[in-house]
């Protein structure tokens, strides 16, 4: 009988016969599909009038007769491994196995994705949301952290003096009276002292502001406020505004999440107390800068700012989380590549961008580009800036030809359009990771330093047979 089918237990030998015969030919679909059990009906293929590409675990003609055993086909769901313990038969189906479930699924054949927020595992009031076999916590400002265990609450340096007098500048200045005084950017610190201890804007400044450059991008999750006594007058600003920014040209205002106003917070009452604002969701900026809306008799200001640096919890704890590859909550859309391969030219085996998901399972199951080059990625937008701390790569098989990545570079973007390639610390030339050396086995590289982006860009650089992957984004939200 002449050949018609391909399967996944084909020889190697077979195989590479098959796929170097028909390699560089396009197939079409057959008009009516004679290949059974989700097999695939092409024509224009060898001498034959119509080819069936069965779905794995089913081999013959038209993929009806079964391969052999117990877990051949697999009979778990959701990526769970099967486990022969018998090659035991009840009629056609093969009953001896044992399923072992990846974690958030049960049943016999994982088929049932386990809801991980019925524990309630996300802590100080964090929302969790459900994913396929994983889980989320939104977490309320200052909690970060895979469960919102962490706080981010540390005083960054205005009161104490880590943050120095070059780092506060101020639209304007109050000199006092017959500018015999000076109320100083420098002096805003809180609980500073003396005769005169905070800064003050010019009376005739319309548009006062104050503003501290934290030299590079940290996570800001509230401010605390104070005015100041001048000549037994109490002066303190009512009400102010936040504006912030990465480079100090480019400001964004700070507003509530679904807001579209400006966020006006409220000050101080007297001259001495102090009033905690906290932000929520946090601020990640480099500048912070303080705008007055309402002051009593002059917009004088002390303060303190909360939060944390931004790799402060770049650990296993803290900030290693799968981003959503495998658990999809990166979706499908999210993901876009250079260009995808298409395995005989048929369009139901193109390796898609949306398939470079950690441990997917399928024929065309991994991203692979239309050619063998340097200039080939796979990008992902985040869709807001989040830290990224790692990745987790794996190859695949393509009709038993085993396809890996074994070095590439990363790249990062604000903004999708203006890339920067991560660096080697010491050399600082364009870091070369180490990827995979097989198919199927997981290799994880970590970011040190971290950085700060929300577009991601997968860069090939060595492969063998062809630039395959699957992979996770490790990480946590900024």
């Amino acid at each position: 009988m002449k050949l018609r089918s391909v399967h996944r237990s084909s020889s190697f030998i077979l195989s590479s016969f098959i796929i170097c015969c028909v390699w560089s030919v396009d197939g079409d679909y057959c008009e009516v599909n004679l290949c059974q059990n989700d097999g695939t009906c092409v024509t224009g293929i060898g001498e034959e009038p119509f080819v069936c590409i069965c779905a794995e675990g089913f081999a013959g003609d038209t993929c009806t007769a079964k391969e052999n055993g117990p877990c051949s086909p697999n009979p778990c769901k959701n990526d769970g491994e099967c486990e022969a313990i018998a090659n035991s038969r009840r009629g056609d189906v093969f009953n001896g196995y044992v399923c072992k479930c990846q974690s958030g699924f049960a049943g016999v054949n994982c088929q049932i994705n386990v809801n991980d927020c019925d524990n309630q595992p996300c802590k100080n009031e964090g929302v969790c949301r459900d994913l396929d076999g994983d889980y989320t916590c939104q977490c309320p400002s200052p909690y970060v952290g895979k469960e919102c265990q962490l706080s981010c609450i540390s005083l960054l340096g205005m009161e104490k003096g880590e943050i120095v007098e070059s780092q506060i500048s101020a639209s304007s200045v109050d000199f006092g009276i017959l500018g015999m005084q000076h109320w100083g950017p420098d002096l805003a610190r809180l609980n500073n002292q003396g005769f005169v201890n905070a800064w003050s804007s010019d009376p005739h400044d319309k548009n006062p502001w104050l503003e501290i450059d934290l030299q590079k991008k940290m996570r800001l999750t509230g401010i605390i406020t104070q005015g100041a006594s001048r000549m037994g007058t109490s002066e303190f600003i009512k009400s102010f505004k936040v504006a912030s920014s990465f480079d100090g040209k480019m400001y964004m205002m700070y507003r509530a999440s679904g807001q579209r106003k400006d966020k006006v917070f409220i000050g101080n009452t007297d001259s001495d107390n102090t009033k905690m604002n906290l932000f929520d969701p946090p601020i990640v900026a480099q500048y912070i800068r303080i705008i007055p809306v309402v002051c009593l008799k002059a917009c004088t200001l002390r303060l303190e700012l909360v939060g944390c640096e931004l790799n402060v919890y770049s650990n296993a704890v803290g900030c290693t989380e799968s981003l959503g590859m495998k658990s999809r909550l990166i979706s499908d859309n999210q993901l876009s590549a250079s260009s995808a391969f298409r395995t005989w030219g048929i369009d139901a085996f193109t390796w898609l961008p949306h398939y470079a998901r950690l441990d997917k399972q399928g024929k065309t199951n991994a991203w692979s580009p239309a050619s063998n080059n340097r200039t080939e990625w796979l990008q992902l937008d985040l869709e807001k800036p989040k830290r990224i701390t790692g990745i987790i790569t794996q190859g695949a098989k393509d009709f038993g030809i085993v396809q890996f990545v074994s070095a590439f570079k990363i790249a990062f973007s604000d903004n999708g359009q203006s890339w920067t390639i991560v660096k080697d610390v010491s050399s600082r030339a364009d870091k070369i990771f180490q990827g995979n050396i097989d198919n199927n086995t997981h290799k994880k590289n970590l970011f040190e330093p971290p950085f700060l982006a929300q577009f991601v860009r997968f860069l090939p650089w060595e492969w063998h047979e062809r630039i395959t992957l699957r992979m996770e984004l490790l990480g946590c939200d900024a």
